[in-house]
């Protein structure tokens, strides 16, 4: 009786500040400005699709990226000694205790046309380089060319990614790794005196033991980029317009229609819904894999 005493306030704060607000999301959709019951926020956002479309292609390419930068980096550390493993994990967590906002301004003048990085290329003349091999390559097809002064990357969908990445690349990473220090080395162990060799070792042991962590690192990328409008809103310049920005649009300004907005919300959440469920589908028989 006392241990559910003590889950009351629990409840009571899951209550108020997770379930009210999705009830509140749900009756907003379904209602119009006058508070009637209608489907046109729904039916209005055909004219969003491309939204959608974008949204989730730059999701997954963020996610796609994160996974194949952070699963090599977890197996490698989770094979290196404690005092490593301690100032890496340390390092990764680092940029997390700077603010989600700073973060994101810090890569506007990395990325900007006169900024470091910019200037780095023009230091060490790759940006030369690129005009005389853009020339010679333009002479041979008789083609005009304009020589470049810098490389344009801030306000376009590859910065977005990249700010993605860097901003969740600690999601993936974390469970990852976390996941795999935990397999147990007598099955690694049992496996090799077998005669299985590192490969087989990797694909029939470590990486089906480890598709809990890739899911949960999964979940845990796509879910803030497809819903982010800080990065598109800085890095993008207001050209790349995810669900994110959609949505702060229906809350604010001239556009204010939070029916709509609720309604966009509540689709993105099916449909995030429906992509873990089929993620977590694929990755139920993970453990049963080893013994095949």
């Amino acid at each position: 009786m006392k241990n559910k005493l003590l889950g009351i306030p629990y409840i009571i704060w899951m209550a108020i500040f997770v379930v009210a607000p999705l009830i509140l999301v749900v009756i907003f959709a379904f209602t119009g400005r006058n508070g009637g019951f209608t489907l046109e926020n729904f039916s209005t956002m055909n004219q969003y699709v491309g939204v959608f479309g974008d949204s989730f292609l730059l999701a997954l390419v963020a996610t796609m990226a994160c996974i194949f930068i952070g699963y090599p980096l977890a197996y490698f550390l989770s094979r290196e000694n404690a005092a490593l493993k301690g100032m890496a994990m340390m390092l990764i967590m680092l940029p997390m205790w700077m603010n989600f906002l700073l973060r994101t301004y810090s890569w506007m003048s990395l990325l900007e046309d006169t900024g470091l990085l910019n200037r780095l290329f023009q230091a060490i003349h790759l940006i030369d380089l690129v005009n005389v091999i853009g020339s010679s390559m333009a002479g041979l097809l008789n083609q005009p060319y304009e020589p470049i002064e810098f490389f344009h990357m801030i306000n376009t969908p590859g910065a977005v990614i990249l700010g993605m990445v860097y901003n969740f690349l600690p999601f993936m990473v974390l469970p990852i790794f976390s996941v795999i220090d935990k397999i147990d080395h007598r099955v690694i162990e049992a496996a090799q005196d077998l005669g299985a060799d590192s490969t087989v070792v990797f694909r029939r042991i470590i990486f089906p033991l480890s598709l809990p962590g890739v899911l949960s690192g999964v979940t845990m990328v796509f879910i803030p980029s497809v819903s982010t409008f800080v990065i598109s809103g800085l890095l993008g310049g207001g050209k790349t317009m995810l669900l994110g920005d959609l949505i702060q649009m229906q809350f604010s300004g001239n556009t204010y229609n939070p029916n709509l907005g609720s309604a966009i919300s509540l689709v993105m959440m099916v449909i995030v819904l429906v992509c873990i469920s089929i993620m977590n589908r694929f990755g139920s028989g993970g453990e049963e894999a080893v013994v095949l």
